[in-house]
This record gives C-alpha cells, sequence and structure tokens, in this order.
C-alpha cells in the first residue's frame, strides 16, 4: 500500500482561489483528494475548481472570510454537507501587510492578525469538532519561515506566524488523543500575489537568492511532496511539528565565509 495515496480523502484548503492555496487544492487532488475549496467570492475559485476536476477528481466552492465567525461556522458546516466529511484540513489563507514597525497602525495588526492568527484557530476548531466524532483529522496550518526568524517591516505577519507555530503545538497535544494530527507547514520566499512587486527588484532578488543555500526562490511544486505527507498516513506518528520548506534559510541569513 502507499502511504501517501489520499484516494478516498477529502480535504478542505482555505484561501484556495490563487497564489500557494490554489497550488495546494491540486496537490491534494493529484494525491488522489477530492477538494473542498474557499475563497471569499465564489467567482475566484473558478479556475481552481476547473484544474481539480481535470484530475478526475470532485472540487466544491464554499465562501469564507476568516475574520467571521459565523462565515466560518457556515463554511464548515457547508462542507460536511456537501463532501460527507473533512479528513484534512489545510489553514491557508491569510494575509500582510509589509510597513516598517513604526507605521503599522491598529487597523493594519488587527488585520493580519485577525486573519491569520485567530482565523487558524476558529477553522481548526470548527473542523476539529466534527474530526473527533471520526476519531481521524489531519491539521495542516501554514506558517511561514518568519515563524522562526525576524524580517524588518514584518512585524504583525511574524508575530501571526510565530503564533501559528505555537499554536500549532498546543492543537496537537490537545487533539491527539481523538486521533487528529496538527502540523504545520513553513514555506520559505515564494512569489505570491502578495509579494510579486518585491520579486520585480533584481537586486532584491539577488539579495534573497544569496542567503538560500540552494540558491533560488521557491518554486511551484516545491511545496507538494511535503503537503502530501503531511496530509497522508505517511506522516502518522508526527504531529506538532513545523516543516521548514524554505531551501535552508532558516539556518542562518548572514554568511561567515563568502561564497563564489
Amino acid at each position: 500500500m502507499n502511504p501517501f495515496d489520499l484516494t478516498g480523502k477529502v480535504a478542505l484548503v482555505t484561501g484556495a482561489s490563487r497564489g500557494l492555496g490554489k497550488g495546494f487544492a491540486i496537490a491534494l487532488a493529484k494525491a488522489g483528494a477530492d477538494v473542498v475549496v474557499t475563497s471569499r467570492t465564489r467567482e475566484s475559485l473558478d479556475e481552481t475548481i476547473a484544474e481539480v476536476e481535470s484530475l478526475g477528481r470532485k472540487a466544491w466552492p464554499v465562501v469564507l472570510d476568516v475574520r467571521e465567525q459565523s462565515s466560518i461556522e457556515t463554511c464548515v458546516a457547508e462542507a460536511w454537507e456537501v463532501s460527507g466529511g473533512v479528513d484534512i484540513l489545510v489553514n491557508n489563507a491569510g494575509c500582510n501587510v509589509r510597513k516598517p514597525a513604526l507605521e503599522v497602525t491598529w487597523e493594519d495588526w488587527n488585520l493580519i492578525l485577525e486573519t491569520n492568527l485567530r482565523g487558524v484557530f476558529f477553522v481548526a476548531q470548527a473542523c476539529a469538532r466534527r474530526m473527533v466524532e471520526r476519531g481521524y483529522g489531519r491539521v495542516i496550518n501554514i506558517g511561514s519561515v518568519t515563524c522562526v526568524n525576524g524580517y524588518a517591516g514584518l512585524a504583525p505577519y511574524g508575530a501571526s506566524r510565530g503564533g501559528t507555530k505555537q499554536l500549532t503545538m498546543s492543537l496537537a497535544d490537545d487533539w491527539g488523543p481523538h486521533g487528529i494530527t496538527v502540523n504545520c507547514l513553513a514555506p520559505g520566499w515564494f512569489k505570491t500575489a502578495q509579494n510579486k512587486v518585491m520579486y520585480e527588484d533584481e537586486g532584491w532578488v539577488d539579495y534573497l537568492t544569496d542567503r538560500i543555500p540552494l540558491k533560488r526562490p521557491g518554486a511551484p511544486g516545491d511545496l507538494d511532496g511535503a503537503l502530501v505527507f503531511l496530509a497522508s498516513d505517511a506522516s502518522a506518528y508526527m504531529t506538532g511539528q513545523t516543516l521548514l520548506i524554505d531551501g535552508g534559510i532558516s539556518v542562518g541569513a548572514v554568511r561567515a565565509v563568502p561564497t563564489k
């Protein structure tokens, strides 16, 4: 038997209309899962649905705003109704505001923490309540390299991702006795809709690449293997962990010896 096979499983991916979330939905479908995909608007999910269905898997669109408690409860109830039950949660929906710490506003802080941390917790809680009844679940919280590294201009974002790492450990301890694993998948520097403007600066890209031991930013597909691992029975004895897929940048951003 292939422990990475997700045939017969149902995954729920939040923030699945674009970027990493869309890639996660497609990767899970390739591994055999049917997928509930969410976004704040139904129309934005059309491309993701088409790609999942082209792989012969089912895709169900559900509207979700992770900043609204009622939206979370409605979404999770609908996800269970249309799919028959969710086995895997990929807690991906997130946002960012890049500013020097002295310029961060009250509103900036609330937007980021409510989306990236509060939303992650309450989506996981709503799913786990139903997973407990089945005695099985895989919760994958999406963090980032800022779970472990600090970067100027990303104070609220880093706080939210560091919180995600700590939350993952607490939930793993809480829900482990119920057959639910909780892990954090932490990407390094990937080009997404949130940060694409930064990748238009060749000097910045060179600066970043020099600090990545594998000498390149993340590319589409680099997260697929780790995601499927965490979603599958291959990781059945792994919980509370943060898995960094970052090209090695988290080993140390400053080079002690110049490289050629």
